[in-house]
């Protein structure tokens, strides 16, 4: 799979998904770090990646519509830090598979559950009950 990891996504994690057989770069090497969400995301999308962020913004599924763009994965774990980070999207990108195009979340009490936010309607999502890692 093609990736792209936003500029709050620790650099470590190239090497772990590299390792697993993904193409990947970063918003920092291609000169985005701070550019607006768009712009980020429009790049990824000419260079046909999969968007990894921590970046709140993105969740919003009416300024990014699932299907409008060729996969956005939002990371929030409970306790953050570059290793837990860097863990538990190597096991993500082993064990699961992503789909395509859709916007996807991480179920923070299932850690390997997959979420796939374009199914859902914006309006039903009660915030006490969604977490996302």
């Amino acid at each position: 799979m093609k990736i792209k990891l936003d500029e709050n996504i620790p650099i470590g994690l190239l090497g772990v998904l590299s390792g697993l057989g993904h193409d990947v770069d970063t918003v920092p090497s291609e000169g985005l770090t701070g550019k607006e969400d768009r712009k980020v995301l429009s790049a990824t999308q000419d260079a046909s990646r999969f968007f990894v962020t921590q970046d709140l913004d993105f969740s919003n599924i009416h300024d990014f519509k699932p299907g409008s763009h060729r996969g956005l994965l939002l990371i929030r774990l409970r306790n953050p830090g570059r290793m837990a980070i860097i863990k538990k999207m190597g096991v993500i990108f082993s064990q699961e598979q992503v789909e395509n195009g859709n916007l996807v979340g991480i179920d923070i009490d299932h850690a390997s559950k997959i979420v796939n936010l374009s199914k859902l309607e914006a309006e039903s999502l009660p915030v006490s009950n969604v977490a996302l890692m």
